[in-house]
C-alpha cells in the first residue's frame, strides 16, 4: 500500500508542471508554472543558503515542500489572497499521508513558522524569484513590470537576509540576457568574435552568423 501511495504522490508533484500561476490574469502574460517556479526558488535558495553559511540541503528540501500544497488548493495571488480560505496544512496531510515520506511533514511546519535560518532564506527565495521573473518580462517588452515595481521595491525591504537583499538589488541591476550576450559564446570566444564590429558589407554579409 505504501508503494502505491508513493507512486500517487509522484504522480501528483507531477501535476505541478500544468498548474499556472494565477498571477498570469493580470495582462495575461505567462509566467512560469508552479513546477518552474520551484526549481527556480531551490536555486536561489542554494545560493543564499551557501551565502548565508546555512545547511543547503535543507533548504533545498524547503523549497521543494513550499508550494507543495498547491496540487490540492490551487495558487492565488495577492488580490485573491484576501477572500481566498485555504486549508494548506490539511492538503499536505492528505498528500504525504501513507507515503514513505510522511517525515516532510515537519519540512512545511518548518517553513510556516519560520524559526530557522533555512525557513527565512526560502521565503526569500520565494520572493526573490517573482522579481527575477518580472526583470524578465520587463526584458521582453510588458509594461506590468514597471507597474509592479513600487510594491515590489516595498517587500524587497523586508526580506529576511542580508544575502536575499544584496541579491535583490543585484538582479535589479543586471540584465536577464547579460549571461549569455556577455560570456562565453561563438561571438566573446569562438569563431563569431569580431563579427558584431564587422563593417563587411555585399551579398553573403553575415552569412557566418545564419550557421
Amino acid at each position: 500500500m505504501q508503494l502505491r501511495r508513493d507512486a500517487e504522490l509522484l504522480y501528483e508533484v507531477g501535476t505541478m508542471r500544468h498548474m499556472a500561476r494565477t498571477w498570469r490574469q493580470f495582462g495575461g502574460i505567462n509566467f512560469a508554472n508552479i513546477a518552474e517556479h520551484t526549481m527556480r526558488v531551490a536555486w536561489i535558495a542554494l545560493v543564499l543558503a551557501t551565502r548565508e553559511g546555512a545547511d543547503s540541503g535543507k533548504v533545498v528540501q524547503l523549497a521543494l515542500v513550499h508550494d507543495a500544497p498547491e496540487t490540492r488548493t490551487g495558487d492565488v495571488h495577492y488580490v485573491s489572497r484576501l477572500y481566498a480560505d485555504l486549508h494548506e496544512d490539511k492538503a499536505f496531510d492528505d498528500m504525504v499521508t501513507g507515503t514513505s515520506v510522511e517525515w516532510i511533514r515537519h519540512l512545511r511546519d518548518e517553513y510556516e513558522s519560520q524559526n530557522t535560518i533555512e525557513a527565512k532564506i526560502v521565503k526569500d527565495a520565494d520572493t526573490l524569484d517573482v522579481d527575477f521573473e518580472l526583470m524578465e518580462q520587463a526584458a521582453a517588452g510588458s509594461q506590468l513590470p514597471a507597474l509592479f515595481r513600487p510594491i515590489r521595491d516595498g517587500i524587497s525591504g523586508r526580506l529576511r537576509t542580508e544575502s536575499a537583499k544584496r541579491l535583490y538589488s543585484s538582479l535589479c541591476s543586471t540584465n536577464p540576457h547579460s549571461w549569455h550576450l556577455e560570456g562565453e559564446n561563438r561571438a566573446t570566444a569562438g569563431d563569431w568574435r569580431g563579427l558584431a564590429n564587422s563593417k563587411t558589407s555585399g551579398p553573403h554579409a553575415g552569412d557566418e552568423a545564419e550557421s
